[in-house]
């Protein structure tokens, strides 16, 4: 049996490339991973293929333990792999809780590489794997940075993952997206009323950004870079000191790097 897996497949990103992805890949089941079992449900009336929604928490290790059940008890040939659930936090660092920046590493870094390591036994040549890091993965961001620090380590990890996986065939890619149109923001906003980011110069729609994606995942490519304004951003990133950079973010923002935001904040 022939399968895709799709993690973050209720919204966003995920939910486009369950999408997109059965236009171009046959196959006998399309294995839709997040918490929200209903609109896991809602996918089965929008693709061509047989969904399997499976309702796992990916911050629960222990839970992930079902996915590795399933695929020793059908023991499928794994297409894709895309691992596309992920959240971010937009606030000082100090009044986060901790709970939610260990629940970020969890989702962000922890997750992938344990659906990869399951994954991976029954993956074969021509086998391919996608991980949702960000622009934000280019240099470090203050009031983002935890949700940054672990959109780095997927792209050093799927870019050396890459490397590693060759020698199978298999091919590892890493999707940079720049700001989405997707409910990443519902999460992310701490507050509306006095949110950190206040200048986002452009927001992509994540059907364009999974599009390129897709076709960038049946090239030789191993890190995918949607939009004019976010491959500027990766150039000038890889050239200018990280210190200027974010002081560049602070000023654009009009944060002070303390706990409080300044009051006077217009976009």
């Amino acid at each position: 049996m022939d399968i895709i897996v799709v993690t973050g497949a209720s919204s966003g990103m995920g939910r486009e490339f369950a999408l997109q992805i059965c236009k171009k890949e046959k196959a006998d089941e399309l294995w839709v991973i997040a918490r929200r079992f209903d609109r896991l449900q809602e996918l089965a009336e929008a693709v061509p293929i047989k969904i399997r929604p499976i309702e796992l928490d990916l911050t629960d290790f222990d839970a992930i333990k079902k996915y590795a059940d399933l695929l020793e008890e059908y023991k499928p040939n794994i297409k894709i792999l895309a691992n596309c659930a992920g959240f971010g936090k937009f606030e000082h660092y100090e009044n986060i809780d901790t709970k939610v920046h260990l629940n970020m590493v969890d989702l962000n870094c922890n997750a992938p590489m344990i659906m990869t390591d399951y994954s991976l036994p029954y993956m074969q040549e021509g086998s391919k794997i996608m991980n949702i890091a960000s622009c934000a993965a280019f240099q470090p961001i203050p009031y983002i940075n935890i949700y940054a620090a672990t959109k780095a380590f997927t792209l050093s990890y799927s870019r050396a993952l890459n490397k590693e996986l060759k020698y199978r065939g298999i091919h590892v890619l890493a999707v940079c997206p720049y700001w989405v149109k997707t409910e990443f923001f519902d999460r992310a906003v701490v507050s509306e009323e006095n949110p950190v980011v206040i200048n986002y110069d452009v927001l992509y729609e994540a059907k364009d950004v999974i599009k390129l994606a897709i076709k960038d995942l049946y090239t030789n490519k191993d890190m995918s870079v949607y939009g004019v304004k976010n491959r500027l951003q990766w150039f000038a990133t890889k050239l200018l000191p990280h210190k200027f950079v974010m002081r560049v973010w602070l000023n654009r923002q009009k944060l002070d790097g303390t706990k409080e935001k300044r009051k006077s904040r217009k976009k």
